[in-house]
């Protein structure tokens, strides 16, 4: 099973979309922030990012779901910088740090070099992880990779803080929609990650996300995912992700039948673990928080998806993680 976006780039679509993408740079409306930098004679957006793309590591990993990881790893490409400022950033050294991911640039022909090295590596996907600030960076990375070789599916790994017109734009680019729901409550999103209108913008994006994928997940012979929508949720201590609210938007809004996937693996990190006006979010999740997080998939009858282990997700994750035996069982597996 090919990738659309081979098909896009035979009929010149893709070439298209990618320029496309690219205009919004020169006043940036790339996500919701609108912060309107021309990034194109390489102003500084408010993301700090500027016209090239910012890669701090790429990778074989193999702590992603079991659909994307397989036996060889998801193909991740790890870009430097965020929208987001997530006070309890597990990667805030890539994300939050800038002036150092500076030092990162690459130019687009580099970052296409890095996706077929990965598809030499034997990896089952390329999954691009914090793509939003550098969505036209990667369109124009894909449109290259094309034209060389590439072959394999393209993940997209987001805070999903993201332009519903941009990720038309990647229609038929993008195969595997990764978006984290970090919250029910825009109040939340502003304290905790310092954006504003987060619920709202989240979801027309994951709404967006659905129109392009539907509910249904689309495999491989292989067994591996090729194409969907699998929404992850973190569960944060004292429910302040609002998961209860985030799935009932999801299966009234959505469908009950969108893969979930519910992760356990919050840690106190970054300005969490030390700052006592984020108190609240200073511990690991309890062992009772995250039953009743599983026990709300049955309640509400959410059908697909994948979770974490309580105990094996205690451990810290960072994003060269690459232990084969981390597991995400099935959802139905606890039904």
């Amino acid at each position: 099973m090919l990738p659309k976006f081979l098909q896009l780039h035979r009929t010149g679509e893709l070439e298209k979309r990618v320029l496309q993408l690219e205009k919004m740079l020169e006043s940036c409306t790339v996500c919701p922030k609108d912060c309107g930098n021309n990034r194109l004679q390489d102003e500084i957006a408010a993301c700090y990012s500027g016209k090239l793309p910012i890669v701090s590591s790429y990778t074989p990993h193999f702590g992603e779901e079991p659909v994307l990881s397989g036996t060889n790893g998801a193909g991740n490409i790890f870009f430097g910088n965020c929208n987001l400022r997530c006070v309890y950033c597990q990667n805030y050294q890539i994300s939050q740090t800038w002036k150092e991911q500076k030092k990162n640039e690459i130019s687009h022909e580099r970052l296409a070099e890095m996706m077929l090295e990965l598809q030499e590596r034997g990896c089952h996907n390329i999954g691009f992880v914090s793509p939003t600030h550098f969505a036209p960076q990667m369109a124009r990375a894909i449109l290259i990779a094309a034209e060389n070789g590439l072959r394999l599916p393209i993940v997209y790994n987001t805070n999903a803080y993201d332009s519903a017109e941009v990720l038309r734009l990647l229609d038929g680019i993008v195969d595997v929609y990764l978006p984290d729901l970090k919250y029910a409550d825009s109040d939340a999103g502003f304290q905790y990650s310092k954006v504003r209108g987060y619920k709202d913008f989240a979801r027309k994006a994951i709404k967006e996300m659905f129109r392009q994928t539907g509910d249904k997940l689309i495999y491989g012979t292989d067994g591996l995912l090729k194409r969907g929508l699998v929404i992850r949720l973190l569960v944060l201590p004292n429910d302040l992700a609002g998961i209860e609210e985030n799935l009932r938007w999801i299966r009234d809004e959505l469908s009950p039948k969108v893969a979930i996937s519910l992760m356990a693996q919050y840690y106190a990190t970054n300005k969490a673990a030390s700052d006592d006006r984020y108190i609240l979010l200073s511990r690991r999740i309890s062992e009772r928080e995250w039953f009743e997080a599983v026990e709300l998939l049955d309640e509400l009858g959410i059908e697909e998806g994948f979770m974490q282990e309580y105990e094996s997700a205690s451990h810290y994750y960072r994003p060269d993680f690459t232990d084969k035996n981390k597991p995400f069982k099935d959802i139905r597996d606890f039904q």
